[in-house]
């Protein structure tokens, strides 16, 4: 398909209709066309080979989950008593779902988007939400393909595929897959946002729907101030401002609940101390042996949250002098939310797969870049986190030599974020010609 020819003032001509996101947009309103384009993209080898690949993958992990797990979904169904909740006008943060007693941790205009759950049975929400994650998964793939230029747009439908099957096996996939949690929608919500152009009127639109939902994908909006896409800025927070004002006309009750109050008792959403959080203060708390670390702890968290805010702000604006700075910047801003946010469980670092794509982009180029591969593969596949004494209050009385096991997930964040600044500093000082490699992962090829 040739691209839309444009007019004089540089803006796309009116006689062929193609947003400036894609062609995504263009078929969209257009079912026939794209109907006949996942026709032509299911028939490419790569693709063919891709879903066998897929297939087994996912074959392998519908037999563990099914036979050797007995699995609740019980974030799914606390997402499903919440939508309950708001159907019978009973108080939202009052509410304990399943089992385990979980409260509602979610901002009002969350509850609001989950009523539809609450009509249907758990067993079909089961089928339903593990199918739409899974899809996810490989939209995710391709947003991060885009993102980091890498690999060439042939390529990308067969990476989109691996990442719908063999991503499930990566430890925040396949947590986010058992307990039914919306990690995913966020962040393909975020990233889509993060790969339009700065011109789009509407970007950070969906980040700003992202922040509604949970209040952690915010820190994009800060993001995006600090590297000079102010009116991307103000549509986020607008965005994000208007979710707050919906749910607070549609529950006032449980909107003044949550902003007062609610929002500020971190005991809500867990123990901080536990290996299943996975944030810097979770790591501190292990590594100090107490359940608060006290303000020491808050002191290292802010110093690591403007270090990582300002490597994201020099990545992107580093654009036009390195390859793919855009993408470091985006992704260094993921991690810093992901480490300074009170509690990030395990499942909350589905950012791992944008950042290994991002990695193998690099290794594509610089051989020294596949070492990095492989260590971020193998961080986030071996489930070292849960291979640690981990019942009760084990977590508090770890010997030293575990403490990398159990905390692997914010030491790979510090990497990165150190990687990125490195980066920075052996960036070349002429402009470099955007190229994508159009060749497909060594994994696409040899499959089959």
């Amino acid at each position: 398909m040739q691209p839309a020819a444009k007019g004089r003032d540089g803006r796309l001509a009116q006689s062929k209709p193609m947003s400036a996101s894609g062609p995504v947009t263009e078929y969209c309103s257009r079912p026939r066309l794209l109907a006949r384009r996942l026709v032509e993209v299911a028939r490419r080898r790569q693709v063919r080979r891709a879903s066998l690949v897929a297939c087994a993958a996912l074959l392998g992990y519908a037999l563990v989950r099914h036979l050797a797990l007995h699995l609740d979904m019980v974030d799914m169904q606390v997402y499903r008593a919440e939508g309950q909740a708001v159907l019978d006008h009973r108080s939202l943060y009052a509410m304990r779902a399943t089992r385990a007693n979980l409260a509602a941790t979610y901002p009002p205009f969350a509850a609001l988007l989950f009523t539809p759950l609450a009509v249907l049975p758990v067993a079909v929400l089961r089928m339903l939400v593990t199918g739409a994650n899974i899809g996810l998964l490989g939209v995710l793939g391709l947003l991060s393909c885009r993102f980091a230029d890498w690999p060439g747009p042939a390529a990308r439908p067969a990476v989109a595929v691996l990442a719908a099957g063999l991503g499930v096996w990566l430890e925040p996939m396949w947590t986010t897959l058992n307990y039914g949690q919306i990690n995913l929608l966020l962040a393909v919500l975020v990233l889509w946002d993060l790969t339009l152009p700065d011109d789009r009127r509407h970007k950070g639109m969906a980040i700003g729907i992202a922040a509604g939902i949970k209040l952690t994908p915010a820190l994009f909006i800060v993001y995006l101030l600090l590297s000079r896409r102010v009116r991307s800025a103000v549509v986020a927070g607008a965005t994000a401002l208007g979710t707050a004002v919906v749910g607070a006309v549609l529950l006032p009750g449980n909107s003044v609940a949550f902003w007062t109050k609610d929002l500020f008792d971190t005991g809500r959403v867990g123990q901080v101390w536990i290996v299943d959080n996975q944030s810097l203060r979770g790591m501190l708390a292990r590594l100090s042996h107490t359940p608060d670390p006290g303000p020491w702890a808050v002191l290292v968290v802010a110093a690591v949250g403007a270090l990582g805010l300002a490597v994201a702000a020099a990545s992107a604006r580093a654009a036009g002098r390195t390859p793919r700075a855009e993408a470091w910047g985006g992704l260094c801003c993921a991690i810093t939310a992901l480490l300074v946010s009170p509690i990030s469980w395990s499942h909350h670092w589905v950012w791992c797969l944008p950042v290994i794509v991002l990695l193998a982009a690099e290794a594509s180029q610089h051989r020294r870049w596949r070492a990095a591969v492989a260590a971020a593969v193998v961080v986030f596949t071996c489930q070292c986190i849960w291979l640690v004494p981990h019942r009760g209050d084990r977590a508090l009385h770890l010997p030293y030599w575990e403490m990398p096991f159990a905390s692997a997930y914010p030491l790979a964040g510090l990497a990165f974020l150190g990687l990125a600044g490195l980066r920075l500093l052996d960036r070349p000082s002429e402009p470099v010609r955007a190229a994508a490699d159009e060749r497909a992962p060594d994994l696409v090829a040899r499959a089959g």
